[in-house]
């Protein structure tokens, strides 16, 4: 069955780094666009970065320039390479596949914090 493992997430200052990870199983995960999502307390989940088959990828306009999405293929897994981190970056992280649907993962929580 479809599965999203997202990991990774943590505490960090302001200015900071973190990787995430997530590992999808039970997709055609060369075909598949990938996509991260971010939810912060109280608030919907929104687009952060997503990455095509081909490594197309786009951003978010309030991670472009700091965040990096790749992935590799043959482990079945998709980074986010989070820089230059800030208090608004804190929520729970999920990964899934275009179109996004159920199930979802866990999620990761990252917390920014001085």
């Amino acid at each position: 069955q479809v599965q999203f493992v997202e990991s990774g997430g943590g505490s960090v200052q302001p200015g900071g780094s973190l990787r995430l990870s997530c590992v999808a199983s039970g997709v055609d995960f060369n075909r598949d666009t990938i996509i991260w999502y971010r939810q912060g307390l109280g608030k919907e989940r929104d687009l952060v970065a997503s990455i095509s088959s081909g490594g197309k990828t786009t951003y978010g306009p309030s991670v472009r320039g700091r965040f990096t999405i790749s992935r590799i293929n043959t482990k079945n897994t998709v980074y986010l390479q989070m820089n230059s981190v800030e208090p608004e970056d804190t929520g729970v992280y999920f990964c899934n596949r275009l179109p996004s649907g159920e199930p979802w993962g866990r999620g990761t929580q990252v917390i920014v914090s001085s």
